[in-house]
């Protein structure tokens, strides 16, 4: 199987443009790519995973990665697949999400000797003349071809910036530069990113004439794969200071049973061969597959005595009730009224439910419990001597848990 074959029996692979050239580069190690990274926050979430394994996949068939650090293009708002323009950060916090992010990174990447880039866009946007740049740049694109994109199709109607709309441009003179100065000459992104990258290719092609040739190619569930980093309460972090390594292994156990095989086949290194038997499994067996999947993950980021360590626990929990390594959630001496506090005041300080209703509601359907007891009363009540020690472990349903103890 050919490393491009293998992408498409990965499901990694949706649209993309000249696909002969793209499969001789890819095959032969001849690929310059590309992948975007918005530094939008101090940590990479597990909604990165499929661009990080992919660059690793592609890097160990001999091609040469790019990491693209938006640090100029995340001074603006990008519009797609977003009803609302994002938040506007200072340069201070995008440099500094930057530093983080390469340190992540690394952990998939060989930067080494020239293997693989590491750029940040700010370097050639943060600085451009702006009538320079619209008179060079801007000529290349049509506002009426412009306006059929999904992407700012879906924001005209509460109304579209001019700040917005520059966004096209300025990620496809990304492409542009790096053709220039890199000799980057394939870019990959999600299926919401399908117009701007396009606007890249003919920018390349606009520009520089036919003979310059660039490519462009999304991946099938980058957008499903933003989603896997939320739940609840926000993202997977890869930073363990924000996700533990067993917080991090238990999202991948809890993976529902139609999706573990999708993910283990997207996301793992095992051999296709080996995967490919795992489509038979049913019942118990995909248990199995949820903790090889867990397992191979969390091997990936924390390393692999974090993973058993991770594991471990995680069988422990679920056999004996208790677990070392589970979240904790550690509640003041302000949390307590009388000496005591309330079951629906330990969820929500817990982190487990939002709000005191959705604890009711959790707590009246016989989803919570103490230390493996049901606990069906909304007054229950425990006190700080209880919590004291080891304290308690409380659960919400099967999959989310923490043991609360007190200062």
């Amino acid at each position: 199987m050919t490393v491009f074959d293998e992408l498409k029996a990965r499901g990694l692979l949706a649209q993309l443009t000249d696909e002969k050239e793209i499969k001789e580069l890819v095959n032969n190690g001849k690929a310059v790519f590309y992948i975007g990274f918005d530094p939008t926050a101090d940590s990479l979430h597990v909604g990165h995973f499929m661009a990080l394994c992919l660059m690793k996949r592609l890097q160990m068939a001999g091609n040469k990665p790019i990491a693209l650090i938006g640090g100029g293009t995340a001074m603006i708002g990008d519009p797609s697949g977003r009803s609302d323009m994002r938040n506007m950060m200072t340069t201070e916090t995008i440099d500094h999400n930057c530093e983080c992010f390469k340190k992540q990174m690394s952990k998939f990447i060989d930067f080494s000797d020239g293997k693989a880039l590491m750029v940040n866009n700010a370097e050639w946007l943060r600085d451009l003349n702006y009538i320079e740049f619209i008179r060079d740049i801007g000529a290349h694109f049509s506002v009426n071809r412009m306006l059929t994109a999904e992407c700012y199709k879906q924001r005209m109607e509460k109304g579209l910036s001019f700040l917005e709309f520059n966004y096209m441009i300025m990620q496809s003179y990304d492409f542009l530069s790096l053709y220039e100065r890199y000799g980057c000459n394939m870019q990959f992104g999600g299926d919401d990113q399908w117009s701007n990258m396009l606007g890249g290719t003919e920018l390349i092609r606009r520009k520089l004439g036919k003979d310059a040739y660039a490519m462009t190619i999304t991946l099938l569930l980058n957008s499903e794969g933003k989603k896997m980093g939320k739940t609840q309460k926000g993202a997977v972090w890869l930073d363990p200071e924000k996700t533990s390594p067993f917080e991090f292994y238990q999202y991948w156990r809890n993976v529902g049973d139609a999706d573990v095989l999708k993910c283990i086949r997207m996301l793992t290194f095992l051999p296709m061969e080996e995967i490919e038997k795992m489509d038979a499994w049913e019942g118990s067996q995909l248990n199995t597959a949820k903790e090889i999947l867990a397992f191979e993950l969390t091997k990936m980021i924390h390393g692999e005595e974090e993973a058993v360590r991770a594991q471990e626990s995680a069988r422990a929990l679920f056999t004996s009730g208790n677990a070392a390594d589970m979240p904790t959630a550690v509640l003041s001496a302000e949390d307590f009224k009388e000496d005591s506090i309330d079951i629906l005041s330990i969820l929500v300080k817990s982190g487990l439910v939002p709000t005191r209703n959705e604890g009711r509601r959790a707590v009246e359907q016989g989803g919570v419990s103490v230390d493996g007891e049901k606990v069906g009363d909304i007054k229950a009540a425990f006190t700080k001597e209880q919590l004291r020690g080891d304290g308690l472990v409380v659960k919400r349903g099967k999959k989310n848990f923490r043991k609360v103890v007190v200062e």
